[in-house]
């Protein structure tokens, strides 16, 4: 490795390890590589240095002789604290130096509110800087993944073989017993390179209640022993990215360990900038190289790759990067400017997202979490404990229970609408029940104790898009997610709202709760709660199918079931981009997945002996 590369101290599990890495491109000097993973706008929950660039790397190298380099537009996330404890994750987005800090255009469905776009903006991506919800989705989730691309290497039953591989099982930071909260053999207890997961470190006064609502509420309501086994349906205890009382991301998980070999390089501060066309392979364009800068009107940088160019920017980046190269809509490509390589008019379109809303009541009492987060001196104190042992009421995320939910068999849509779930063990709706004031992006009232209920719409039938606003490649594009554009979307989110407001009225909480908070007090009747959620509804940044997979030869979509860019050489994509439904989950635990079968799809094509897995 280069002897200009910086040394970097990087805290993993609280020990400070040896990782090099160029801190900029005036360091780098450019040479050829097996491949290059690439990532620009959007390392979330995808992007390169972030989750499934990190894990690709990381399988790459471990092959002796192989080459890979990784070019990171965020920068590290050496130091950053809030990144490392656990609680702390309301605090990174948005509107932080850790944020691409990107808005929405005017949504029609939130009554024409534009709202924040959060994208993880260091090393480990959205794994650095998200709640740490840890799923994977449901096994109808992954079996229609398999149909729709005619790929049964997609299907649940072979998807375990990552799921073994990728993640690490850890004990909770309070040691506790863990019996009846998790099922094992539902998980990965890896020794290799993975993601360490966990339950909930610390116990909240709210513990019981949700346990003792899913008894009394148990038809609407059951308690689901785990949601790793491909039934998602039901509440029960949350998983998370986190090992030891400290977040693990793919940065910490994949890219550290990776990083002492001397066939890795990594540049940070590195926006990519344009795919290059190299000549042609079996009569279409081929791509092997790819130019890069710091910053606008930095000097540019080529650098090229023997065998594959893998992009791993994420769904607004990749098709970002892919439009200001030449490969989409022709008419939209020309009016800016932008010679056609490759007509494709699906990359930028069918942008789905999980629109998020959240539900406050006020306690009678102040046994929540809200006192510490407004008492500096008590807060200070409870990172001391973190810093020295790992333990105390910031080793856990935002809540300890979440749940998966669906509609009534009979509800009145589906006389209409086709069931968008992915199959009958699968959720329409999502919730997580917070013991504070937990609703992203809005800061927390000066006074009042809370408990939160968020929401999320897991089926949505609304698709939106992206759009190039010019051929710069560092100008954002126009993000529309098309939120609640779809009768199915906000009938699903208005029976959210009336089955949060239903769980809490059981009598578990009859001495803890007060009332329901600021507007949500007031939605009731049914224009009530849909004026409600269009006013008060956001996102939570699980942007997807922006470069959809679909069948090998199909019409539509942008990559191959082998994750191969369609009409040409020598590009893939492997982040959230590629997948074509919204899953049961968090994206961060899918991509993951992603990734580990992207990896596996890359080494078969370089050694044939190699069984396609």
């Amino acid at each position: 490795m280069s002897a200009i590369k910086t040394l970097l101290g990087v805290v993993c599990f609280g020990h400070l390890t040896s990782a090099v890495l160029y801190s900029s491109p005036a360091e780098f000097a450019p040479k050829d590589y097996d491949y290059i993973i690439v990532g620009v706008y959007d390392p979330n929950d995808s992007g390169l240095g972030g989750t499934a660039g990190s894990v690709v790397a990381s399988r790459l190298t471990e092959i002796p002789d192989v080459s890979v380099l990784v070019l990171e537009a965020g920068i590290s996330h050496e130091g950053v604290i809030n990144s490392q404890i656990p609680l702390f994750c309301t605090t990174l987005t948005p509107n932080t130096p850790y944020d691409w800090n990107y808005t929405t255009t005017p949504q029609a469905g939130y009554n024409n509110r534009s709202v924040p776009y959060a994208r993880g903006r260091m090393l480990g991506g959205s794994s650095s800087v998200n709640y740490q919800v840890f799923m994977r989705g449901s096994a109808d989730d992954w079996n229609r993944y398999a149909a729709v691309s005619e790929d049964d290497g997609w299907n649940w039953n072979n998807m375990q073989q990552y799921i073994a591989r990728n993640e690490r099982v850890t004990p909770p930071a309070d040691n506790h017993n863990t019996t009846g909260e998790f099922i094992p053999s539902h998980h990965g207890f890896s020794n290799g390179s993975a993601i360490s997961i966990s339950l909930p470190g610390r116990s909240t006064p709210i513990d019981d209640r949700v346990l003792q609502t899913l008894q009394e509420q148990s038809d609407e309501f059951p308690f689901n022993p785990d949601m790793g086994g491909g039934d998602v349906l039901g509440i029960g205890w949350m998983i998370a990215s986190i090992g030891h009382g400290q977040r693990s991301s793919a940065a910490t998980g994949f890219l550290e360990p990776a990083l002492p070999r001397d066939t890795l390089d990594v540049v940070i501060n590195s926006h990519v900038t344009k795919l290059v066309q190299t000549g042609t392979e079996d009569g279409v364009p081929s791509f092997h190289c790819v130019e890069f800068a710091e910053a606008a009107g930095a000097e540019t940088k080529r650098v090229c790759a023997s065998e594959e160019i893998i992009l791993s920017a994420g769904s607004i980046g990749t098709p970002v990067l892919l439009q200001v190269s030449g490969i989409g809509n022709r008419d939209e490509l020309t009016s800016l400017g932008i010679e056609t390589i490759v007509h494709n008019p699906s990359v930028g379109k069918n942008l789905t997202d999980h629109p998020l809303l959240a539900g406050v009541w006020t306690t009678k009492g102040n046994d929540t979490l809200d006192s510490m987060f407004r008492d500096a001196s008590l807060l200070d104190s409870y990172v001391t404990e973190w810093t020295d042992n790992r333990t105390g009421p910031l080793v856990s995320p935002i809540a300890n229970h979440l749940g998966w939910l669906r509609l009534a068999n009979n509800a009145s849509i589906f006389e209409t609408v086709e069931d968008p779930a992915s199959g009958p063990n699968s959720s329409h709706w999502e919730i997580i029940i917070s013991n504070f004031w937990a609703v992203p992006g809005i800061p927390m009232p000066a006074e009042g104790n809370f408990v939160t209920i968020t929401t999320a719409l897991i089926s949505p039938t609304s698709r939106g898009e992206l759009k190039l606003v010019s051929s710069d490649p560092f100008e954002p594009p126009l993000i529309n997610p098309n939120f609640l554009s779809t009768d199915f979307d906000i009938f699903a989110l208005k029976e959210a709202i009336k089955a949060i407001k239903r769980f809490m009225s059981g009598s578990a909480w009859e001495d803890y709760i007060d009332a329901p908070y600021g507007d949500f007090a007031n939605a009731n009747t049914d224009d009530e709660i849909e004026a409600f959620v269009r006013n008060s509804a956001a996102s939570i940044y699980h942007p997807l199918s922006t470069a959809a997979m679909s069948p090998r030869g199909a019409g539509w979509g942008v990559v191959d079931p082998d994750l191969k860019v369609k009409g040409v050489e020598g590009l893939r994509i492997v982040d959230a981009s590629v997948i074509p439904y919204m899953p049961n989950a968090p994206t961060q635990g899918p991509v993951y997945l992603i990734s580990e079968r992207g990896a596996d799809l890359i080494i078969a094509d370089l050694d044939d002996s190699i069984e396609l897995c």
